[in-house]
């Protein structure tokens, strides 16, 4: 499994001395650091040796180029290894956990620009996670205790000139060498000293020069910029030079988009690009025209995927461009520009989060989340801007709370409300409410993570704000929320009223989204934690058809949970095992730990009901690892434990102690995505013997009947 590796686009060309010396190296030391100038070819050498590597648990790519604050480098480290964490634990604590009991190759590219914190993360993470190695690429070591550091050098020039003719052949078909043009290309590859990147710029120029043409300009600029013979040219000079030079041969209007491009973090889109870029010179109309010269000339690349088309450029060329956009005077203006885009396509996003277009709303701001991390961190340093970083970090509530990002959305959130921005009694309306909304949010982060005090605290200083202001819609998701946090206290009771109450005001202020139907279900399970599942199963029954009506799945998701938990209550299992199965399917492809995790558990009792403890156990041994990662075990409230609870209960009594914990620690072992397709039933056979289930009552409540429990399985079972 090379999981996250990048698709080789083009052939990898030589360095097949370096690739046995890297696999060597990696033997010999947990920590190999492949050094080099920009542009020497460190990344795409790395993730070849990468690809030939089989440790147990696989490979993981993560790129630190787009990482622009040093304390982001765990988050990015977080996101390349796909976990979800809602938690409120400190991100190196997820991580240390994670690799403990892996054996994997983490492959860290580009981290030189954060590499204090990143040599520090990876000295404690090696220190504690013997199974780990890391392959690390960079212009400079690590200086961590045992690195091995490997320098890359130029490609020798028969290797170069392989590489100018594969490059050329993509852009030139049909070009090869033959001995009117040999001894030019060799030349080309001779100045530029074998730098990959260097050869691949001067290779793109093949669409409008001879390569004749190619090296009389290229010498010409060495000489100008040297003034000396052009053997004598340092190789970190030869780089510059390549791409001043590729520089110098843009139109104007080329060299303006490139310098404009440089503000973008990662790979971005067209239509971004038009908007951010565009204007003082570069008409919006000549964005597309322009950009696919620069696709041409090797400046920019362009890659396909769930998002369409998208485009980036090598960090070496970025920063180039970064030095033209200071140079013009320019970039504090396109850096406004780029956070006034990102915050408008947050905005739309928001809105349409109660669509059908939901999950495309989740994978857009996935793939646009190194750019919206930029846009808030120039918004929380730009003085006088912060109520705008206020705004985005709140605007992406969605984001954080439906897509397993709880514990950064708490970073950028807690940010965002700590400067004080002139956002206290009297400020702007704009200034007041996007620190209300900062603050609910925030409010609603710390409940899901478990930190009781954190949310009172927020949500109080909203609630206090928002009443002294006036501010109806922040009261009203105040009330939600303080609600919510009572309903995972165990107070049903003051829930229901809270509840109730927000739900009034909601329509009161017109307002109707997904927050608003998450309200309603959150009342039908204050109601089924009192015992009243007749009035909970209609509230969910109307959110069902709300969600239907809109496309909404993220909300119907936990609709469908309260009616799984009441049609076992009622003894239907076939239709308990139906909802909760279609659940667990929405919350999973959500990245929503805390909807998977719940799930999961009421599973369990289902299968339990119908006659299969084993599986059941297992289930339990799954749900008992995700929950570390989710927060306080079903936190820590008796209603929520009550199915885990009796599910325990009657699958030991079947089980026996010591065979019910052997199926649970065989379900410990499965990660989450493994644990996911065994409770939808895709993790092989399962028996379905199926038993009575309770009847007319929700586990916990007052007057619940067990059913007698059936034999304990035969010794031949194993929890397999």
């Amino acid at each position: 499994m090379n999981s996250g590796l990048p698709l080789e686009l083009n052939a990898f060309v030589g360095r097949s001395t370096e690739l046995a010396g890297l696999a060597d190296a990696l033997t010999a030391s947990r920590l190999v650091t492949v050094t080099g100038v920009g542009g020497v070819g460190k990344s795409r050498l790395a993730a070849h040796a990468a690809a030939g590597l089989a440790p147990r648990d696989g490979v993981r790519l993560v790129e630190l180029a787009p990482v622009r604050g040093t304390e982001l480098v765990e988050y990015a480290v977080l996101e390349a290894l796909g976990l979800t964490d809602h938690t409120s634990r400190p991100a190196r604590e997820v991580l240390l956990d994670w690799f403990a009991d892996r054996e994997l190759l983490l492959l860290v590219d580009g981290f030189e620009h954060v590499v204090d914190s990143c040599a520090a993360l990876l000295r404690e993470l090696l220190g504690r996670a013997p199974g780990l190695r890391v392959l690390a690429t960079g212009r400079r070591p690590l200086a961590v205790t045992g690195e091995q550091v490997f320098p890359v050098g130029p490609l020798p020039e028969r290797d170069a000139v392989a590489l100018f003719v594969r490059r050329a052949t993509a852009v030139v078909p049909g070009f090869a060498l033959d001995d009117g043009n040999r001894r030019d290309v060799e030349d080309v590859c001779r100045r530029l000293d074998g730098i990959p990147l260097a050869v691949e710029l001067a290779a793109g120029r093949l669409s409008a020069l001879s390569p004749g043409q190619v090296l009389h300009r290229l010498d010409d600029r060495f000489r100008l910029l040297t003034g000396r013979g052009r053997g004598a040219l340092p190789r970190h000079r030869t780089l510059r030079t390549a791409i001043g030079w590729s520089h110098e041969l843009c139109t104007p209007e080329e060299r303006l988009l490139w310098a404009r491009l440089s503000v973008f973090s990662g790979p971005f889109d067209l239509e971004a690009v038009e908007y951010v870029c565009s204007g003082d010179g570069l008409c919006a109309d000549q964005v597309l025209d322009v950009l696919t010269e620069l696709i041409s000339q090797s400046v920019v690349g362009r890659e396909d995927g769930p998002a369409g088309a998208r485009y980036a450029m090598l960090d070496t060329v970025r920063a180039y461009g970064a030095e033209w956009l200071e140079a013009t005077g320019d970039a504090a203006r396109l850096r406004r520009r780029h956070r006034d885009w990102f915050m408008g396509l947050a905005t739309w996003c928001e809105l349409d989060w109660f669509s059908p277009r939901q999950a495309e709303v989740a994978a857009r701001v996935e793939a646009e989340l190194p750019n919206l991390r930029i846009a808030l961190e120039f918004s929380l340093n730009e003085p006088g801007e912060a109520h705008l970083g206020q705004h985005l970090a709140g605007t992406l509530w969605f984001y954080w709370v439906g897509c397993g990002r709880l514990s950064e959305g708490r970073h950028w959130l807690e940010r965002s409300v700590e400067p004080d921005d002139g956002s206290g009694p009297g400020a702007a309306d704009d200034y007041t409410e996007a620190r209300l909304k900062a603050l609910w949010v925030l409010g609603y982060v710390a409940i899901l993570q478990g930190d009781v005090v954190p949310a009172l605290a927020a949500l109080h200083e909203c609630r206090a704000e928002a009443e002294l202001t006036g501010n109806a819609t922040a009261v009203a998701y105040v009330e939600h929320r303080t609600g919510c946090l009572a309903l995972v206290t165990d107070d049903a009771r003051r829930a229901e009223e809270l509840l109730r109450s927000a739900l009034g005001q909601y329509q009161e202020i017109g307002e109707l989204n997904s927050n608003v139907l998450m309200a309603q279900v959150e009342l039908a399970m204050s109601l089924v934690f009192q015992g009243d599942v007749k009035e909970a199963v209609g509230l969910c029954e109307d959110v069902r058809r709300v969600c239907e009506d809109h496309g909404e799945r993220w909300t119907l998701a936990y609709a469908l949970y309260v009616l799984g938990h009441a049609a076992w209550a009622s003894g239907d299992l076939g239709q308990a095992r139906r909802l909760l199965e279609e659940c667990l399917a929405i919350d999973h492809a959500f990245h929503d730990l805390l909807g998977t995790v719940l799930a999961v558990e009421l599973l369990a009792l289902i299968t339990e009901s119908e006659g299969d403890p084993v599986e059941a156990a297992v289930l339990q041994g799954a749900a008992a690892r995700m929950w570390p990662s989710v927060g306080l075990p079903l936190f820590g409230s008796q209603h929520y434990n009550a199915p885990h609870e009796l599910c325990e209960e009657r699958a030991r009594a079947r089980l026996g102690d010591v065979r019910y914990d052997e199926c649970v620690r065989a379900g410990a072992r499965l990660g989450t995505d493994a644990a996911v397709a065994r409770a939808l039933g895709r993790g092989g056979e399962r028996p379905h013997r199926a038993l009575p289930g309770p009847r007319a009552q929700a586990p916990g409540s007052p007057g619940t009947r067990e059913p007698s429990a059936s034999p304990a399985p035969k010794s031949g079972e194993t929890a397999g």
